[in-house]
């Protein structure tokens, strides 16, 4: 982007929000959008991005053409370091390879082993980010060479690596780490004062996806984010129930008629569920089936309330739609008005 890879170009970072996540990624705002599977589009990465924080592409259901594709549009549209996301429950070698081809050198790791990849994004120059759900898997990480941690708490929507809650496993993974590297927490942050709260944590920085879902730039249907908006935390529920295209990895949606109608009947295991096998939305002329992984994008059509719509407990924190931009300027505004409320006897972060 604008004669540099993407990944590398940053712009100056005010305290108190200059931490090493911060530093190593190249941006002002230590916020990471998280990549929030077929809602991704260049756009809100682009729009992300250009606020200062780190937006990402969630790439591992895109074709290689697809991908060369959104890179190029992306460069078009920032000049700001852009992320991409792959999933390592399949082979993402080619995928990867695309990314550095077309200039990425900011790499998110999720759901797998990163040892492999690892050499092959250092080698182009780059950096590796890889989501954990547990301390183990935080020190195979770092063993492997990775440069950024994501930790990621049970509160996150999406597909959901661990158990331990948000509170308890990021001060677990820092400690377990040192300053070997920096860790971001994720999962139940939804504006400034989780932000606040995870630096004090000892985390350099928050992955945040449920808000970025109601940005204006996401590719999500309007019912998807009418839910969203309604829903409470309560209603953020943790299943392994749409697993069509994904099995066997729990993930935390909205309980939408889906959900409440497979409970009623009992709960019953895959081959039994009310509805099995049938569509129950279109998108592109594809049917789109219940339980299957796909959430409800713009392009869908039908009874799309049915299919997963996916959301962490930090739903219940976001209340409308806006601009991507007008979505980090707010947290990066009410964290450092957090820290400050909350550090008076420090003058050199009341300056700020």
């Amino acid at each position: 982007m604008a004669g540099q890879p993407l990944g590398q170009q940053g712009r100056g970072i005010a305290e108190p929000l200059a931490t090493a996540a911060a530093s190593v990624l190249g941006i002002s705002v230590p916020l990471l959008q998280a990549p929030v599977g077929s809602a991704t589009s260049v756009e809100l990465a682009a729009a992300v991005s250009e606020a200062g924080a780190l937006g990402m592409l969630a790439l591992t259901w895109r074709d290689v053409s697809e991908i060369r594709r959104m890179l190029r549009r992306a460069a078009t549209l920032t000049s700001r370091p852009v992320a991409v996301n792959l999933v390592l429950e399949w082979d993402m070698r080619e995928r990867l390879e695309a990314c550095l081809t077309e200039g990425v050198r900011l790499v998110s790791f999720f759901w797998g082993d990163p040892a492999p990849y690892v050499p092959v994004v250092h080698e182009a120059g780059g950096v590796v980010l890889q989501t954990v759900g547990s301390v183990a898997e935080a020190e195979r990480a770092v063993a492997a060479g990775v440069d950024v941690l994501v930790a990621q708490g049970a509160e996150a929507g999406g597909h959901v690596c661990g158990t331990v809650s948000t509170m308890v496993l990021v001060p677990s993974v820092v400690d377990a780490v040192g300053e070997s590297v920096p860790v971001i927490a994720a999962g139940g942050i939804a504006d400034g004062r989780g932000l606040a709260a995870a630096l004090m944590l000892g985390a350099a920085g928050v992955m945040i996806g449920t808000r970025f879902l109601l940005a204006e730039e996401a590719d999500v249907h309007p019912a998807y984010a009418q839910a969203l908006v309604r829903a409470v935390a309560e209603e953020a529920v943790c299943t392994t129930l749409f697993e069509e295209g994904w099995p066997d990895a729990p993930h935390r949606v909205l309980a939408n008629s889906t959900f409440r109608e497979w409970e009623v009947a009992g709960s019953p295991p895959r081959g039994s569920r009310p509805g099995e096998g049938e569509p129950v939305a279109w998108s592109a002329g594809m049917p789109l089936l219940r339980y299957s992984d796909t959430i409800p994008t713009r392009s869908a059509d039908g009874d799309v309330e049915r299919l997963a719509m996916y959301a962490g407990q930090s739903v219940g924190l976001v209340g409308r739609r806006e601009p991507a931009a007008a979505i980090v300027e707010t947290i990066r505004r009410q964290a450092l008005e957090t820290l400050v409320r909350n550090s008076r006897e420090r003058p050199e972060v009341q300056a700020w």
